[in-house]
């Protein structure tokens, strides 16, 4: 059974059936399904309905005539803005703060996050429904994104989980002292078949290799690979 995620993003006056269909796309990706459009241009939503690999959050989609209809069973309503040279009303927090706020919101109510029109944003009527604003950190001179690619922004930065970065990737059993060493001593012979190692210098250009082959760090799947590299090479040097 697939787990229902409160949050419900709402498109304010969408008019364009790509930024719905994108937006809808970037819903599933990050598992959000609850699409709502309040006022939604007729054409454009009925020509979003096609949009690749959305269909069942599009298919699943409410329309509502008002923005408080939307909202209504919401914990916690935020809106989206690029700010522009308006001014606001609301308390305004940038996404890093504002994604971590909701995502403990969720653990509790539904929340309800809020994309205006492609061309006006979110009106001061829209905001008044809101607790509170947040805003991607663009650069000024153009804040404003793709509708599809801020709703794919927002939904990473809700989801995100700061930890998983900190854990450490799958590592491979280390080689065993054993395989470096010969790999060591291939690598000196080979050198010395090659011309490269002389015998006034083999006692140090050995001390240098065996530390230069431990400074990889090999693990025992590479060590493996090394040896029939350097054996290969061995073979034909002696042929």
């Amino acid at each position: 059974m697939e787990h229902k995620n409160p949050l419900r993003i709402v498109l304010v006056a969408p008019r364009n059936p790509l930024n719905i269909g994108a937006a809808a796309r970037a819903m599933s990706n990050f598992g959000c399904l609850e699409l709502r459009l309040v006022n939604p241009y007729e054409v454009a939503f009925r020509e979003a309905r096609s949009a690749v690999k959305a269909h069942k959050v599009l298919e699943k989609a409410k329309e509502y005539s008002t923005l408080g209809e939307a909202v209504a069973d919401c914990g916690l309503v935020v809106g989206t803005t690029s700010i522009g040279h308006r001014a606001l009303e609301h308390p305004l927090k940038r996404l890093e703060l504002g994604g971590k706020l909701i995502a403990r919101k969720l653990a509790s109510a539904p929340v309800a996050l809020l994309f205006g029109s492609e061309k006006f944003g979110l009106s001061n009527a829209d905001m008044s429904h809101c607790h509170w604003l947040m805003r991607i950190p663009t650069r000024e001179e153009h804040g404003s994104m793709n509708l599809g690619q801020a709703v794919a922004v927002c939904l990473y930065e809700i989801v995100r989980s700061p930890d998983a970065a900190k854990a450490l990737p799958e590592t491979r059993r280390e080689a065993r002292a054993g395989d470096v060493e010969r790999i060591t001593a291939m690598l000196e012979e080979i050198l010395e078949q090659s011309g490269y190692v002389h015998e006034r210098v083999e006692g140090s250009t050995e001390l240098k290799l065996r530390r230069l082959i431990r400074r990889m760090k090999l693990n025992a799947h590479d060590a493996e690979v090394w040896l029939g590299i350097l054996r290969q090479i061995r073979w034909k040097l002696l042929s």
